[in-house]
């Protein structure tokens, strides 16, 4: 089993495994709300606090993507304003892949737990150099 330390080792550990899946994206940007105040401002422009707002998501199959590079490249050229990249793998049901439908329940689900301010620890996540991001 594959430890996964950033996002390639993810990539390697997914098309190990023997179960049809999708590979599940949510890019996201750092954000503070206009309401913040100096304190929360300060510690913000330290690098800290804030919330995440989506930016875009997409899924792929796992043999279709090779590497970070490529994800952060086609990232770019769709919106290249986001900070981190959630990722997840998504499990079909009886050994096959997932369905569109399953797919976009989850990402809605994600989506919902994003603007909730929700937990994120079922996810990985990885800065813009596919290097993991943990969540304080």
């Amino acid at each position: 089993m594959t430890e996964i330390t950033d996002f390639d080792s993810f990539l390697q550990a997914v098309r190990e495994s023997d179960e049809a899946q999708r590979l599940l994206f949510v890019f996201v940007k750092a954000a503070l709300p206009e309401d913040a105040t100096e304190e929360e401002r300060a510690r913000f422009e330290a690098g800290q606090g804030g919330g995440l707002l989506p930016k875009m998501y997409v899924d792929k199959a796992p043999e279709e993507l090779s590497d970070f590079g490529a994800l952060a490249e086609e990232s770019e050229r769709m919106d290249p304003d986001w900070h981190i990249v959630l990722a997840a793998a998504l499990v079909g049901p009886d050994g096959r892949e997932p369905s569109q439908a399953e797919v976009d329940e989850t990402f809605n689900g994600i989506i919902k737990t994003i603007h909730a301010g929700g937990d994120l620890s079922r996810l990985l996540a990885f800065d813009r150099q596919g290097d993991p991001v943990v969540f304080h």
